[in-house]
């Protein structure tokens, strides 16, 4: 173990908490590693790779993290590689085949990959190690960034009969952190907690209002010229005004959010880490992956979207130990905005009947194209995600499989020569496959069922012998249009299911919610920032004042008396709604006029455009609930 941390990673020892989780897994056990950002935890599947005798397929929510790992291992000389949407299709080929043979040691993939129906027909065929779930709080519902799809990867495990799995995170609190170990089967004494506390933050929280915000910052970003830096800002919209602003102070920054062009944001990321650009103004689009260890100060210009989020953010500065700043502007003026976000998360009851109705209307198994469903059906695809798993936890659906409603092939030598690479049956399969094939120009479509009409086999079969002229440079394959198979089970469907599931989704609602002033409690607190945030996550190390924090030398933070909005009853709410309740036309209701003026997006709202009308977003700053009760009251 030693001899290899030395040889691959040119290090003498391992950092806190790295050798008993790598120890536990060259044991034979499954582990969890629950280390502070940028403390080393990728090195615990890294090292553990290189001695287990298959394949270590690590699961990630985020292509940025994937690219970093894949240049760090690859300038180790450790076979990396990933199967992501961005290759060509020789590029995934190649994977596939060096997967195949044996030759990559670790394989990179995003949760996401696991819905593809040929993916998985392929991992079955490859023996694998180790399971490596990155970002692992995103199984728990009850963690701060829950992701329905990662629900799925505990059965995936047993599908692909991998014996290990290791759980990675930053952010977990015991709730958390025990949901995962249930999960997965992971015994306490291999789970492993270093703390959270890193003795080279400097956390400060200055109660601030808006418009003294840019005023306070300039000069405290003027004493850190040179710097690296991020600040964090909420809306997309902020980040292009605090940049400008910043920009016309002397200060050079520049807006990042998700609104920019994939290569704009590229070319961003590559100068900030380059050294070109010291300071960036973004959303939380920005930083996940950024492995830059020279960050010496971390800014949230808004508030952080929960106390994991603000640990997360701030994690990204000073990852070499120096010393580096992070503050936080704080006051209670965008807690509405921040309370918004998570109603527009909330399906409506119309909604949630909608889907029932679909399901019902089925017959013997239900087809789910994702986009389609959150269009027809006016739920945002995270929720929807949300409510086919709270579906499947009440038996009414059960996910059978997946496939891509289209395959797509051209072939690259002619097809004489393609069949004669076969003998035998083996031959006359292939020739079947092309035979019955929907044949353009250039493009054939396979055509399952003229195929399943000529020779009964396996829908597997057939797409394995695709993939593997795929591999073979004999032909180009593409895939469109993902499909879910689900089985149902309309007994299932009780009189009270619909009102249980709004009831879920209204408990998960209370819980973000309660999350957000937890955070603004935590910011306006007159205790020990550090001592906070250590309870916060189970770490029982840091047992007095850290002395370093705002509070700790005299500077707890004073939040502002927020102004008073104009009452609702001074509006006409007609007059304000009038234009989204003519677009709606039958789809009109109280919650998406109220959404509409709150500025709260909606698949319907994308598709009809309804950003350009005059009045959305006029009512951002008011309470969502507060928004639909006076639409209600005023409309009877």
């Amino acid at each position: 173990m030693y001899s290899t941390l030395q040889q691959y990673f040119g290090f003498d020892q391992f950092r806190a908490g790295q050798e008993p989780v790598i120890q536990s897994l060259l044991n034979g056990h499954s582990a969890a590693a629950i280390f502070p950002t940028g403390s080393g935890k990728s090195l615990c599947y890294q090292l553990p790779a290189l001695h287990l005798p298959h394949l270590t397929l690590v699961v990630s929510p985020l292509l940025a993290l994937i690219q970093d790992q894949l240049d760090f291992l690859q300038s180790k000389g450790i076979h990396a590689a990933s199967i992501q949407s961005m290759q060509t299709a020789a590029e995934a080929a190649d994977v596939y085949k060096r997967v195949s043979e044996g030759e990559i040691k670790i394989l990179f993939i995003s949760v996401e990959r696991l819905n593809n129906e040929r993916f998985r027909t392929f991992l079955k065929q490859v023996p694998i190690s180790l399971m490596v779930v990155d970002e692992a709080h995103c199984i728990s519902e009850w963690g701060h960034n829950f992701r329905p799809d990662y629900l799925k990867l505990a059965a995936y495990r047993e599908q692909f009969s991998i014996n290990q799995v290791l759980l990675l995170t930053a952010t977990a609190t015991d709730k958390v952190i025990q949901d995962m170990a249930e999960k997965f089967h992971i015994e306490s004494e291999h789970i492993t907690l270093t703390g959270s506390y890193r003795a080279n933050l400097n956390l400060s929280v200055l109660g601030v209002d808006e418009q003294n915000k840019l005023p306070c910052l300039v000069p405290w970003l003027e004493s850190k010229a040179g710097q690296a830096g991020i600040i964090y800002v909420t809306l997309q919209k902020t980040a292009e005004q605090v940049a400008e602003a910043l920009s016309q102070a002397g200060i050079k920054a520049i807006a990042y959010h998700a609104g920019l062009g994939n290569e704009q944001r590229q070319l961003i990321q590559q100068q900030f880490m380059d050294g070109q650009l010291p300071l960036i103004v973004a959303t939380i689009a920005f930083g996940m992956g950024i492995d830059k260890s020279d960050i010496r100060f971390v800014v949230h210009y808004d508030l952080p979207k929960s106390i994991e989020n603000y640990a997360q953010e701030i994690g990204r500065a000073g990852r070499d130990g120096k010393t580096s700043e992070c503050l936080v502007l704080a006051n209670k003026n965008n807690l509405n905005i921040l309370e918004n976000f998570v109603h527009a998360d909330t399906p409506e009851a119309s909604a949630v009947d909608f889907i029932i109705h679909e399901i019902q209307q089925a017959q013997g198994q239900w087809e789910v194209v994702m986009n389609s469903l959150s269009a027809q059906s006016n739920i945002r695809l995270l929720a929807l995600k949300t409510l086919l798993v709270y579906l499947e936890l009440e038996a009414v659906i059960e996910p059978a499989y997946s496939y891509y409603a289209e395959y797509k092939y051209k072939l690259l030598v002619p097809e004489t020569e393609l069949v004669g690479r076969f003998h035998g049956e083996r031959a006359q399969f292939v020739q079947t496959i092309l035979a019955t094939s929907d044949k353009a120009r250039t493009w054939s479509s396979l055509n399952f069922e003229r195929m399943q009409s000529q020779v009964q086999c396996d829908r597997s079969r057939v797409l394995t012998a695709l993939d593997y002229l795929d591999q073979q440079g004999l032909i180009e394959l593409q895939t469109k249009q993902m499909t879910q198979v689900y089985k149902i089970d309309k007994s299932n469907i009780t009189n009270d299911l619909r009102d249980e599931l709004i009831t879920r989704f209204l408990q998960k609602e209370q819980s973000e919610i309660q999350r957000i002033h937890h955070l603004l409690d935590f910011f306006a607190s007159d205790q020990c920032l550090n001592w906070q945030l250590a309870d916060y996550f189970s770490d029982r190390r840091l047992q007095t004042q850290c002395g370093h924090c705002s509070v700790c030398v005299g500077q707890p933070a004073v939040m502002p008396v927020v102004p008073a909005l104009t009452p609702l009853q001074q509006f006409d709410p007609v007059q304000l709604s009038q234009s989204i309740a003519e677009k709606l036309g039958e789809h009109d209701s109280y919650i998406l006029r109220a959404r509409f003026l709150c500025g709260l997006t909606t698949p319907i709202f994308t598709r009809l455009k309804v950003r350009q009308l005059p009045g959305f977003a006029s009512l951002e700053n008011y309470r969502f609930s507060d928004v639909v009760n006076w639409i209600s009251k005023n409309n009877k």
